[in-house]
């Protein structure tokens, strides 16, 4: 599924997802220094932090559908996305959050 032109990446156990982790027993578990971040709040992916690095302005804007094995579907996608107006931070670590908003078969 895409969201805002950009497909989502999944957010499973693969080594390659562009997901951190806060949990310290996470394989992939703080995030990277020169990296930027979105932190996911709520839903199965909450407290993960999406990297959003390269991303434009508009395409964070968009939010974004992260396919998971951990949705209510088997295999579906899991949708986050900002809150208008909310704070954004230039620069590497954690710039914005994405706010868990359904899912999707």
């Amino acid at each position: 599924m895409e969201r805002g032109g950009r497909p989502g990446p999944a957010a499973t156990a693969h080594p390659h997802y562009p997901c951190r982790s806060a949990d310290p027993d996470h394989p992939n578990r703080s995030p990277l220094p020169h990296q930027t971040y979105a932190a996911l709040v709520g839903g199965p992916l909450d407290g993960l932090l999406l990297d959003v690095t390269g991303w434009r302005p508009e395409e964070i804007d968009d939010g974004v559908a992260l396919f998971t094995e951990l949705s209510r579907w088997p295999g579906g996608s899991e949708l986050y996305d900002p809150r208008f107006g909310e704070l954004r931070i230039a620069g590497p670590g954690v710039m914005c959050r994405f706010y868990h908003s359904g899912d999707t078969p």
